[in-house]
């Protein structure tokens, strides 16, 4: 029965106006359904989103809660999620379009290629929110050195990137890797964002993974930097 609801996400998805999808990792077409594809790169706002506001990405967005919570707040800025797991974009997807959050979009692809599909200086912003800590993997993780180089292709000059994770190995690789990466400007970090009064308003907003993790006794992390 799980496989059969995750075939049938999957195949909803391709359905939905708000979301591209790139299939075949081996070349850079977006897939807008079955049958049409779309070149957004270098024309994501007006194209995709349909209007100049700031393009923000958030990477390995899962259900999307990020970028649902972020576009409800602040309707002057368009989101996109990122994530390669089509049946978790279904539920962000189906959400925003139920809610009608035009801002609200999702890009399913791999975050490897994720420079393939910008122009230089294209997105305005980054949130990397709880991405996977690969504990055994570094290079895989999202503030690994090759990551930030993609980033520093697409995001313009001066652009927030942000990571907010509960895991501690995660945020003590990225702090140190961010501090040796030439280019990086750490703007704040804070071991426990909840310890006190929240220094910026958008970290209040709390994904489903990040409720599990604090009733665990898990202190949440937070990273903001530029990178250029």
């Amino acid at each position: 029965m799980a496989r059969r609801n995750k075939l049938t996400k999957f195949s909803e998805v391709l359905s939905f106006p708000n979301v591209v999808e790139n299939f075949d990792p081996t070349n850079d077409i977006l897939d807008l359904n079955e049958n049409e594809t779309i070149e957004l790169k270098g024309e994501w706002k007006s194209k995709f989103f349909k209007n100049e506001h700031p393009l923000v990405l958030e990477l390995a967005c899962g259900r999307g809660e990020y970028t649902l919570a972020l576009s409800r707040a602040y309707p002057e800025n368009n989101y996109l999620g990122v994530d390669i797991k089509g049946a978790r974009i279904w539920k962000g997807a189906q959400t925003a379009l139920h809610e009608n959050l035009t801002n609200a979009g999702f890009l399913r692809c791999k975050i490897e290629k994720i420079n393939n599909f910008f122009e230089a200086g294209e997105v305005d912003e980054i949130w990397i929110t709880f991405p996977d800590p690969f504990p055994s993997k570094q290079n895989r993780r999202l503030t690994a050195g090759p990551f930030l180089e993609r980033y520093k292709t697409i995001i313009k000059k001066g652009g927030l990137v942000h990571l907010k994770t509960d895991d501690t190995a995660l945020y003590e690789f990225s702090m140190e890797t961010l501090q040796q990466t030439p280019g990086v400007k750490i703007i704040y970090n804070n071991d426990d964002i909840y310890s006190g009064e929240l220094a910026f308003p958008e970290l209040i907003h709390k994904t489903y993974y990040e409720l599990l993790h604090m009733g665990k006794g898990k202190t949440i992390k937070y990273v903001r930097f530029t990178i250029n």
